[in-house]
């Protein structure tokens, strides 16, 4: 890996939009040179709207601002809000934008699924959170239940040169394959990892850093993930710590924001608590997390789904984190969701109605054996990120949603 451990940081959880937003804009506001931001969905909604107004007041005083959004999740945003932002001296990016063919969306696979934050090369912002008000607990009953880290120390060198790297395609350069010295002080005591995961350099860090982690694994290990359906070698790996000893919890979504996930998730249940991994479906809310956490001291935060599209073909960024304290907030956080917020899936229930299912279940299990060599027969372009200005946003008449079209050079 070209992105090695580093020590003296600090790290800090936030927990939803209500600890995330604040401090994130609270940081913009207070950029003296540089703000680097890549997430894969903004809307035009009260937090669009916050982050717009910060972006411009931070351009207008002389801070290099970078916005780089996904060209499938950030499809809806509209001409007028770029206009806004690029008027002000804010450098728009777009990761491979198409338009729509027949009303639906084509850039379906390889996305910019990361969500980073980094202000003057000194803090950074690294999770699973976009800027969207469906991250609010006022958002109402789908509002999502989700996680990031605010970072400073030497880690923060490594996350402002994964974004640098992210903005080197868009000149069409190689990215710099040396590790880079780390320019920040120590802050405090975190061991830190950046893991990258992307379709040239780093196709199975993050996979990697997991398995590895439940490998190690010697008495608990538990696991928050929003779309979980991941590899036959990670499902193992899972069903060995718990036939070991180790006390293996997963906490799925129990209230979906796209009941297909849950319904492929499902069919993994059989296969894990017949060994023992105990299974919690969270219902209060759709759970949008990617966290996790092994004995007393690895844990895990990021924008890395465990299934197909996170681990085989997106642009994911995850940190993983060496710290007991850290480690243990983040036990108590889960143990709480699991007991007061969820519902735990027994092997009777999961049982009723196997005989239909089995299979669909056989079928699942070898879809997933098989999936990183499916994974390649999907487009494997590299994408140039190309300035987005007002210029290139169509505005069609008598339509209440515009969408972006600009041009992409693509290399096939």
């Amino acid at each position: 890996m070209k992105y090695e451990w580093r020590e003296g940081n600090d790290v800090q959880l936030l927990i939803n939009g209500e600890e995330f937003y604040p401090r994130v804009f609270a940081s913009i506001r207070a950029a003296r040179k540089e703000v680097l931001l890549e997430t894969f969905i903004i809307y035009e909604d009260k937090v669009g709207q916050q982050l717009q107004e910060v972006l411009i007041e931070a351009a207008r005083r002389g801070v290099h601002v970078e916005v780089t959004v996904d060209g499938y999740g950030t499809a809806g945003i509209t001409a007028p809000y770029v206009a806004a932002l690029t008027e002000a001296g804010v450098k728009l990016n777009v990761f491979d934008p198409r338009p729509r063919v027949l009303g639906y969306r084509t850039n379906l696979f390889r996305r910019l699924h990361r969500k980073i934050v980094v202000v003057d090369a000194e803090l950074a912002f690294v999770g699973g959170i976009n800027f969207s008000a469906d991250h609010l607990g006022d958002f109402g009953p789908m509002a999502k239940q989700d996680y990031a880290v605010e970072v400073r120390g030497p880690i923060v060198t490594d996350v402002h040169r994964a974004a640098l790297e992210l903005l080197a395609i868009r000149r069409g350069e190689k990215p710099n394959s040396q590790p880079a010295s780390p320019a920040n002080h120590f802050r405090g005591n975190v061991r830190m990892q950046v893991c990258l995961r992307d379709n040239d350099e780093y196709p199975t860090t993050i996979e990697a850093a997991y398995m590895a982690a439940i490998r190690s694994a010697n008495y608990r290990l538990i696991i928050a993930n929003a779309y979980f359906f991941p590899g036959y070698r990670l499902l193992r790996e899972l069903r060995n710590a718990a036939r070991r000893g180790v006390k293996v919890t997963l906490i799925m979504q129990g209230m979906p924001d796209m009941p297909v996930v849950r319904l492929c998730t499902r069919l993994l249940y059989n296969y894990l608590l017949r060994d023992g991994v105990v299974i919690h479906e969270y219902c209060q809310r759709p759970l949008h997390g990617k966290v996790a956490l092994v004995d007393h001291e690895w844990a895990t935060v990021g924008s890395s789904n465990l299934d197909p599209l996170s681990l085989s073909l997106n642009l994911e960024a995850n940190l993983m984190i060496r710290d007991h304290r850290f480690n243990q907030q983040l036990y108590e956080h889960l143990s709480t969701l699991a007991k007061d917020k969820c519902k735990t899936i027994t092997l009777e229930r999961v049982m009723r109605g196997y005989w239909w299912r089995a299979p669909i279940i056989f079928l699942t299990f070898h879809f997933l054996r098989y999936f990183p060599a499916i994974a390649g027969w999907f487009p494997a372009h590299s994408p140039r990120l190309k300035p987005l200005t007002a210029d290139d946003a169509v505005v069609p008449k008598d339509e209440p949603e515009v969408e972006l079209h600009c041009k992409i050079e693509e290399s096939r």
